[in-house]
């Protein structure tokens, strides 16, 4: 439109001029009295001259307009115009004619030259603007932060920029010309060769690869090529290829790749799988780890639904509502649950996870999943054998400790410990009160102890001390130690054990006493213990002896003369152990080895000794048999010992027994008293039942009332003195399933009489349907009599308040039976708590001290414990816990 507008004005100006022009040639022509055809022949030449500055329309607009004025102003007659002129029509038909014709050519030739202007600018522009982009592709191509290769069929370089030679570190002319595989690894080049043929067969189309190439240094960088192949002159094909330096990625790349295997080589060696969980979107990921925790194919569809479903039953309720805890209220949490796999077996999960959120302000769950399943396991099994050391330290009486060799101080110790020294546990025990419950006679050797081990001249030590006791009493003590070293090299601690061994003392010291008749026998087993030593002894296919040991006559450990003899001939049980023997003699005569066979016979000096023997039989290369070879040990030490030992048992029977009777003395009167009652009421009822048949008209019915009361108390009777016969009756011990409190009920009907006498309240607080025990009745009825009259005894003095005696039952839910005698009498004092089991401490002026520590052996054989029990207000409790019989155990 604007190009139209523009075109208008231009001819309007035009017509507008040459109509001035036409105006004054018209004048002059007036003036100058022009003929007719020279006056055409100007306005033709105005014409065409204003055709070849102007647009042909305006050109036709004067042709037009020149007609009009030669038709009307110099056509004869003057101002008229008549076409039948024979003159004039010629005229203006020519003149039309040339002025329209000479317009139009002059025009075509006027749009001919502008369009050859136009193109000559064009071309000129074209020139300049190709050479323009050559410039700027030629600086692209040497400038741009890339390498470029030109390359022909072959794989010639063909060009290089400046930038992908100086990468390489290379001249562009070393590489111009040169074959491109040359800067690439010797294992890659057919795999380049293959992508540059590919390019070159598919024209036009791009393609891209991975490569490492080599600078001229002999260093390698990663680069990522894109080709593409196009003709070049002449339908020539070349190939193109954009290099971009990618070394950095792939090392990013290759460190990730690590990184990641190394993240599941560490997930897989600490069962520990990662997890994401994106809560708008639903989107979940489990690491491969997560998938092998849970046993599940890691083509399964993961979430928070699968991880409920496979918790332990006893932990989805827990497990699911931290789920929905966190959707409700996204923040960081903590959890351990148990997995119940579908092999049964159960796993124990740590989950720790972390709410975080999205660039598109998602909330997002990311998280870790521990198998502690082992941990836990261990941590069980540790705790079960810390309680196991405990018990067994406490059994043993041994504790265990740790002690800073600078500090002076325990780093550890154990409740035994604590217990042996008189600390309270967790107390903080300084240097000054260790060494005041050390005897001063043995505190240079602990000092002595404590310098070698910082100096390093002993790693290991055994030593005794004593501890003074606050009542004054030793304990004795036996200590293994050795030292541990610190990084720096220096010893830095003392660890080891405390055995009290003061009981062992004492108890050698009773042995002693009550074996002295057999010091002498024991003396000479010992020392033929001390000299004896195994011996070797070979027989032959006919079990006859062929060798012993040198040393055995010469020792004195056998008879003289042994050679040639089977071993039968030369043991003295033959006759009385047939069975053995014949035993025996089939293993020899089937060739089978034989252990600890163990025979009785004689030595030099006759006297009866132990052996125990073990035989291999021996063949020569053939298999054929040669005989035995084997060992022998003088074990009579041994069997005497387990004689000496079932004598101390024996002895120790004979005391309980001895204590029980001595009891049933001291309960003279309410035996007498339990019995009497009965027998009272059956001469009673004896005398009603003679009333009853003496009438005229005997009362059969009330007599047999009266003879069926005098059974009934003939029974009461007979349970009294059957339970004081069972008391005093000395037996073996018979373990069988028992009620405690039924046990606890026959105590307190041979106690009764005592309790009223010494005007004692006796309560009663037994749980019913109580586990049953393993034990012997009657031992356990002499400890429950033996602690109710010592409490009985214990409140003699009391004036100030009710004396009441409370004996209870219960059962503590570990597998234990606990009985509980109370009393509120004088109590015990705290020094004398640790010993008042002891043997032989008693408080009582006439007492020998061997009542509770009969209890508490009893009490032990039962595989239970005695111990004293703290209480409020006055008076002292006794408590024994008794194990629950397994067998009957639901």
């Amino acid at each position: 439109m604007h190009n139209q507008i523009s075109n208008f004005k231009r001819s309007a100006t035009q017509f507008a001029f040459g109509s001035i022009t036409l105006a004054v040639v018209t004048l002059a022509s007036f003036y100058l009295q022009t003929h007719f055809a020279a006056m055409a022949l100007v306005y033709l030449l105005v014409i065409l001259l204003f055709s070849l500055i102007g647009s042909s329309v305006a050109s036709y607009a004067l042709s037009v307009l020149a007609i009009a004025a030669l038709a009307y102003c110099f056509a004869p007659p003057a101002f008229s115009l008549r076409i039948d002129d024979p003159q004039a029509l010629p005229v203006v038909v020519a003149f039309l004619t040339v002025s329209i014709v000479g317009t139009h050519l002059i025009g075509r030739v006027r749009q001919e030259r502008e369009a050859a202007h136009e193109a000559a600018a064009q071309l000129r522009r074209g020139a300049a603007d190709l050479k323009d982009r050559e410039k700027r592709w030629h600086a692209i191509f040497e400038h741009n932060p890339a390498m470029y290769f030109m390359l022909d069929e072959a794989g010639t370089v063909l060009n290089v920029n400046t930038f992908g030679a100086t990468q390489l570190g290379y001249a562009r002319d070393e590489l111009i010309g040169q074959s491109v595989l040359g800067i690439f690894l010797k294992e890659d080049r057919a795999f380049v060769h293959k992508c540059v043929r590919t390019c070159l067969e598919n024209i036009g189309q791009s393609r891209t690869w991975d490569v490492q190439k080599i600078r001229k240094d002999g260093s390698v960088l990663w680069v990522r090529e894109n080709a593409k192949a196009m003709l070049w002159a002449d339908d020539q094909p070349i190939v193109l290829i954009a290099c971009e330096d990618v070394t950095e990625r792939k090392r990013t790349e290759l460190a990730l790749q690590r990184s990641e295997a190394h993240l599941a080589q560490a997930q897989e060696l600490s069962h520990t799988g990662s997890f994401g969980w994106n809560v708008a979107t639903g989107e979940v990921f489990w690491s491969k780890e997560n998938f092998r925790i849970f046993q599940l194919d890691p083509q399964t569809a993961p979430g928070p639904e699968l991880v409920v479903e496979r918790t332990h039953p006893d932990d989805k309720a827990s497990v699911q509502e931290i789920i929905d805890r966190a959707m409700r209220d996204p923040r960081d949490f903590e959890h351990e649950y148990r997995l119940l796999l579908p092999d049964g077996s159960v796993k124990h999960i740590h989950a720790r996870v972390r709410a975080t959120r999205t660039a598109t302000g998602d909330i997002e769950f990311v998280g870790a999943a521990t198998d502690i399943t082992a941990a836990r396991q261990v941590e069980q099994q540790l705790r079960r054998s810390e309680a196991y050391l405990a018990e067994a330290q406490r059994l043993s009486h041994t504790g265990s400790w740790s002690w800073d060799l600078y500090s002076l101080d325990f780093v550890y110790r154990s409740a035994e410990v604590d217990r042996l020294f008189g600390f309270e546990p967790q107390e903080t025990v300084s240097i000054e009160t260790i060494r005041s419950r050390v005897h001063p006679d043995d505190l240079p050797r602990l000092q002595e102890v404590q310098r070698q081990a910082i100096e390093g001249k002993e790693e290991r030590f055994e030593y005794d001390f004593r501890i003074l006791l606050a009542d004054g009493g030793i304990r004795r003590i036996h200590s293994v130690a050795h030292v541990v070293v610190g990084s720096d090299g220096n010893v830095r601690e003392l660890i080891g054990t405390h055995m009290d061994v003061t009981e062992q003392y004492a108890a050698r010291e009773r042995l002693e006493n009550t074996l002295a008749a057999l010091r002498e026998s024991e003396q000479r087993f010992r020392d033929y213990a001390e000299t004896a030593s195994d011996w070797l002894w070979e027989t032959g296919p006919d079990h006859q002896v062929t060798h012993l040991s040198e040393h055995t006559s010469a020792a004195g450990i056998l008879a003289t003369g042994l050679i040639g003899l089977p071993r039968w001939d030369i043991a003295c049980d033959v006759e009385e152990e047939p069975e053995k023997w014949r035993q025996h003699r089939a293993t020899l005569e089937a060739h089978l080895p034989f252990r600890d066979l163990v025979y009785r016979t004689v030595n030099r000096m006759r006297s009866p000794i132990y052996v125990r023997t073990s035989g291999k039989p021996f063949f020569d290369l053939n298999g054929n048999f040669l005989g035995y070879r084997g060992v022998s040990t003088d074990i009579t030490a041994l069997i005497r010992g387990d004689q000496t030992e079932q004598e101390l048992r024996k002895a120790q029977a004979e005391l309980a027994h001895v204590t029980r009777v001595t009891t049933l003395g001291e309960l003279t009167t309410s035996i007498a008293h339990e019995i009497n009652q009965p027998l009272a009421a059956i001469i009673s009822n004896a005398d009603a039942c003679l009333g009853w048949m003496g009438r005229q008209t005997p009362d059969l019915s009330a007599a047999r009332c009266s003879v069926e009361w005098i059974i009934e108390d003939a029974i009461r009777a007979s349970e009294v003195i059957r339970r004081i016969r069972a008391l005093a009756k000395k037996g073996e011990i018979e373990m069988v399933p028992l009620d405690i409190n039924d046990v606890v009920k026959d105590v307190i009907a041979l106690v009764a009489r005592e309790l009223v006498n010494h005007r004692v309240t006796l309560k009663t607080k037994l749980t019913e349907a109580l586990p049953a025990i393993l034990g012997d009745r009657i031992q356990l009825q002499q400890v429950i009599i033996n602690l109710v009259m010592n409490g009985i005894e214990a409140m003699d003095g009391v004036t100030d308040r009710t004396r009441e005696l409370v004996i209870q039952s219960s059962e503590d839910g570990t597998g234990y039976v606990q009985v509980t005698v109370t009393d509120c009498g004088v109590g015990i004092a705290e020094d004398d708590t640790d010993r008042v089991l002891d043997p032989f401490f008693t408080t009582k002026s006439s007492g020998l001290g061997m009542g509770l520590s009969i209890c508490r052996s009893i009490v032990e054989a039962h595989a239970g414990r005695l111990s004293v029990v703290r209480k409020q207000g006055p008076g002292a409790s006794f408590r024994f816990d008794l194990p629950l019989h397994k067998e009957l155990v639901p």
